[in-house]
């Protein structure tokens, strides 16, 4: 399957979004190659990450609603095979399962930067 090629397709995204280590392969079948819709839905997750922002519950030491947060972040991050971003999420929500908070609360430290990373890059093209 490829790509359906045309005007929504802003110069260089897919490779920004490469380097940072999104699935491109797997977008294009998540999304069957309409790259139009995949922007659309990847523009949506600017609001998410802050909807579903993980660190103010560990700050609050609400472990639960942290775990909640965390396990729609998995479920939005895999969904646009954002793919660290969702590796991470998947490793604070089996942290949190297994009753480690600090762990869990180190893992998301380490990939904020990145998921602060993708949110530029869709910023720069939208």
């Amino acid at each position: 399957m490829s790509w359906k090629i045309n005007e929504v397709i802003p110069v260089g995204m897919l490779e920004d979004l490469n380097a940072l280590g999104a699935d491109i392969d797997e977008i294009n079948e998540r999304f069957l190659g309409d790259f139009g819709l995949y922007k659309r839905v990847l523009k949506k997750f600017i609001g998410s990450a802050k909807q579903f922002e993980v660190m103010p519950h560990f700050e609050r030491g609400d472990n639960d609603q942290a775990m909640h947060c965390a396990h729609t972040m998995k479920g939005v991050t895999g969904n646009l095979a954002l793919t660290p971003l969702y590796k991470g999420y998947c490793e604070i929500t089996d942290l949190l399962k297994a009753d480690k908070p600090d762990e869990a609360r180190r893992v998301l430290e380490e990939i904020l930067p990145v998921q602060e990373k993708f949110i530029e890059c869709i910023k720069k093209y939208s």
